[in-house]
C-alpha cells in the first residue's frame, strides 16, 4: 500500500488500550493450526493488555506455533463464550480483503461511500483487513454494513460476522509457508458513525456465497431483480434523510460496471422511488386523519 511505512504501527497493547474500554470483556482465540487445537480465554482489555497475558501469547505463538486472535466487538458481562448474540456493543467494523488485498485497499482509499480506515491490519503478503472503529451503532446496522463492506469491495462474506475474531498485530502467522508477522498501522485512528457510510445494507441473508457484482442476491421465496434491489435501497435511504444526490451517486457508482449509463439509471431510479415515497407518505397521512377523525366521533 502506498505510504504505508510512514504510517504508525501499533503493537498489541496499543491498539488493545486505543481501541477499547479498560474493562470490556474479549475473547482471545489461541490456535494451533497444525494440530487442529484451540484455546478461548475471556477477560478483560486491561488484562490482556498486561505483560503477563501478553508473555502467554507470545510463548503460545513463538513457541508453540499457535496464531492469536481478539474479538473484534466486546462482550457481555455475564456471558462466558463468544457468540454474535453475546456481543455487548459493536465498536469496531471491518472487511477481510483477501486474496488481492492491494486492490481492494485501492478502492477503499478511493471510495466515496466510505471514510478511511481507522486501522490497516496486514496478515499476510497479500491479504489486509481494513479496521473502522465506531460508536453509536446498532447491532443491526452493524451486522448489515459489514456484509455491505464485504460485499462492495469483494471481501470475505462468510468473514462478516459481529463476534468474529481478528489477529492480533505483533504476533507471526503461524499458517504461513514461512512465519509473517502481523502488523497494524494507525490509518487515521478516526471514531466513525453509521451515517458515515453510504453503503447498501440488505437484509443479512444466511448460507450466502462469495459475493459477484453479476450475481443479484435473493430474498425468498421470490427472486428480486437487481432494478427492484436498487429500488428498495433508494426508498430506505431517502426516506433515512440522504440527500437525492447522494442516492444517484451511490447507485451510480455501484452499478458502474454493469450500466455504460449508469448516472442515467439512477437518476431515473432516485425520481421513481422519490414520487413512490412522496406517494406512500400522502397515504399514511390520509390514514392518520381519518383515524383521528374517526377518534373524535366516537368520543
Amino acid at each position: 500500500m502506498n505510504g504505508e511505512k510512514r504510517l504508525r504501527e501499533l503493537s498489541s497493547g496499543d491498539y488493545i488500550h486505543r481501541s477499547f474500554d479498560l474493562s470490556d470483556r474479549l475473547a482471545v482465540l489461541v490456535l494451533n493450526p497444525r494440530r487442529g487445537e484451540s484455546v478461548e480465554r475471556i477477560s478483560t482489555a486491561v488484562r490482556i493488555a498486561g505483560p503477563p497475558f501478553q508473555d502467554w501469547l507470545h510463548h503460545k505463538n513463538e513457541v508453540d506455533d499457535c496464531d492469536i486472535y481478539l474479538s473484534v466487538n466486546p462482550l457481555k458481562p455475564e456471558v462466558h463464550a463468544r457468540s454474535k448474540q453475546n456481543v455487548q456493543m459493536i465498536k469496531h467494523l471491518y472487511v477481510d480483503l483477501s486474496p488481492e488485498g492491494a486492490k481492494s485497499f485501492g478502492a477503499i482509499q478511493h471510495s466515496r461511500v466510505v471514510p478511511p480506515p481507522s486501522y490497516v491490519l496486514h496478515t499476510s503478503s497479500h491479504r489486509f483487513q481494513a479496521i473502522w472503529r465506531v460508536e453509536e451503532i446498532t447491532h443491526a446496522q452493524g451486522e448489515g454494513l459489514l456484509h455491505a463492506l464485504a460485499r462492495h469491495f469483494d471481501g470475505d462474506p462468510e468473514a462478516a460476522d459481529l463476534a468474529r475474531t481478528l489477529r492480533l498485530p505483533g504476533f507471526a502467522n503461524k499458517t504461513c509457508t514461512e512465519d509473517f508477522k502481523v502488523t497494524m498501522n494507525d490509518y487515521t485512528g478516526r471514531i466513525y458513525h453509521a451515517q458515515d457510510f453510504k453503503l447498501r445494507t440488505d437484509p443479512v441473508e444466511s448460507n450466502s456465497s462469495r459475493w459477484s457484482p453479476s450475481v443479484p442476491h435473493t430474498l425468498a421465496p421470490r427472486e428480486q431483480s437487481q432494478a427492484e434491489r436498487d429500488a428498495a435501497y433508494a426508498k430506505g435511504a431517502l426516506a433515512r434523510g440522504f440527500s437525492p444526490e447522494e442516492v444517484i451517486r451511490d447507485i451510480a457508482e455501484f452499478r458502474a460496471q454493469e450500466n455504460v449509463r449508469a448516472e442515467d439509471y439512477a437518476r431515473h431510479t432516485v425520481a421513481t422511488a422519490q414520487v413512490e415515497l412522496t406517494a406512500q407518505r400522502s397515504t399514511e397521512g390520509t390514514r392518520a386523519t381519518l383515524r383521528n377523525d374517526t377518534d373524535r366521533d366516537l368520543s
